[in-house]
């Protein structure tokens, strides 16, 4: 509830709004901002899925990235569709139980949506820490890159990605303070090992770059300078949806920081919190137009889908005239 303590002559006055979510307290003054943030979820939620399913439709399409590649892809991409068919909806059925005051609706949802939040904001995290990892290989390992990187091992690490995450995520609500010292532990390692191997791959490519402009007469064929300039797209785009990802979940978890360590939930720490989850579930939002926007061939198969999907009579047309 929102505690008021209030003293007279020859004391302190101290006021201490402290909210205790599916409560009370968590409504007062918050009817309006609950039904902002509910419709809110309700938007991404429904942008979320459709972007990330005409993702995974068109990578199933893409034929020119290597499939244990395509398959990271695969996975970030079914975790963001998870997000708007799961964790948002859920997110929005807590918003709208608090404002209907129907308390016992409103703890379940919390709860799953905080199961799901952190089960799919892990994998998703996780995966882009593997992506990186495998776009150093790639350039390191050379020929070896496809002998070594297989599609049989990839399954196998995303997998227990999912394992880990999801066993995470059940012992999230119980289990609030473990789950943020595996945070600490988690986000800085992934995020040490995305930045040294970005670190590694720009210095490797640089310093190429420097050998062939020393050495005009060991140019590289064309294939090789062509294969070279796919690199840099797909190494590019990787970085920037793992800037996006830095972007939207580092609100989340200074908030998720500063509740531990405060050990209250004051009113306004309540609010800011909302905003920073939905601030990371925009994330899923917004993975899919950075794909469409740095993998051509992506944008091109999504481009395809759509107007398949619409049926344009001038698409089949245009198919019957070639």
């Amino acid at each position: 509830m929102i505690s008021t303590e209030n003293s007279t002559e020859g004391g302190t006055q101290t006021e201490a709004n402290q909210v205790f979510p599916c409560s009370p307290s968590s409504v007062v003054g918050l009817q309006q901002q609950s039904i902002y943030f509910s419709a809110v979820h309700i938007f991404l939620s429904i942008t979320a899925f459709l972007g990330n399913f005409l993702i995974l439709a068109a990578l199933n399409k893409e034929s020119s990235l290597h499939p244990p590649s395509k398959l990271l892809y695969r996975c970030l991409a079914t975790t963001d569709l998870l997000v708007g068919l799961v964790s948002q909806p859920l997110a929005a059925t807590f918003w709208i139980s608090l404002v209907h005051e129907h308390w016992s609706l409103c703890r379940y949802a919390r709860g799953a949506f905080y199961i799901s939040g952190i089960a799919l904001c892990g994998v998703s995290l996780l995966t882009l820490t593997a992506i990186s990892v495998d776009r150093l290989l790639a350039l390191m390992l050379g020929i070896r890159y496809r002998q070594i990187v297989t599609l049989k091992r990839t399954r196998i690490i995303t997998a227990t990605f999912w394992v880990l995450c999801v066993a995470a995520g059940s012992f999230s609500v119980s289990h609030t303070r473990i789950i943020l010292w595996c945070s600490i532990i988690v986000i800085p390692s992934c995020s040490v090992i995305s930045i040294a191997s970005y670190t590694k791959i720009f210095g490797t490519l640089r310093h190429n770059q420097a050998q062939v402009q020393d050495h005009v007469q060991q140019q590289p064929s064309q294939q090789n300078a062509l294969n070279m300039v796919r690199y840099r797209k797909a190494v590019s785009s990787a970085l920037w949806v793992q800037l996006a990802l830095v972007v939207c979940y580092v609100p989340r978890f200074t908030v998720m920081a500063v509740i531990t360590y405060r050990k209250t939930y004051p009113l306004h720490v309540f609010v800011i919190d909302a905003i920073a989850i939905i601030l990371t579930y925009f994330n899923s939002t917004l993975n899919p137009l950075l794909y469409c926007w740095k993998i051509k061939e992506v944008r091109q198969a999504v481009k395809q889908t759509m107007r398949q999907a619409l049926c344009f009579p001038w698409t089949s047309l245009g198919v019957d005239q070639a």
